[in-house]
């Protein structure tokens, strides 16, 4: 289980990657826009510059849902590799089944 601090710092990021996703998309554009000359260009990546770190979204990591595990993460389930299994052990995961050959 991942330190409730970590999960926590998480969910922190997710909702200020939110919050400023529209500021952000504005600017990036603005930066990479043909059309505006260069003053226009220098003052959106100043203001670019200006938001939080935390609002750029390379900065999140996927965790598992369960216990916060940051590595062996399955997108499309949402769990860490340890949970996947169990969860799937138990039958709680439709259509997965355990591969035998």
């Amino acid at each position: 289980m991942a330190k409730l601090s970590m999960i926590n710092r998480e969910v922190k990021r997710r909702s200020v990657v939110k919050k400023y996703a529209e500021k952000r998309a504005a600017l990036k554009t603005a930066v990479l826009s043909v059309k505006l000359d260069p003053e226009q260009k220098m003052q959106a990546q100043q203001q670019l510059q200006k938001l939080p770190r935390n609002a750029n979204p390379c900065r999140l990591r996927n965790r598992c849902q369960l216990t916060g595990r940051p590595h062996g993460y399955y997108r499309k389930f949402g769990l860490g590799r340890n949970k996947l299994r169990e969860v799937a052990m138990q039958g709680l995961i439709p259509g997965l089944v355990k591969a035998s050959w």
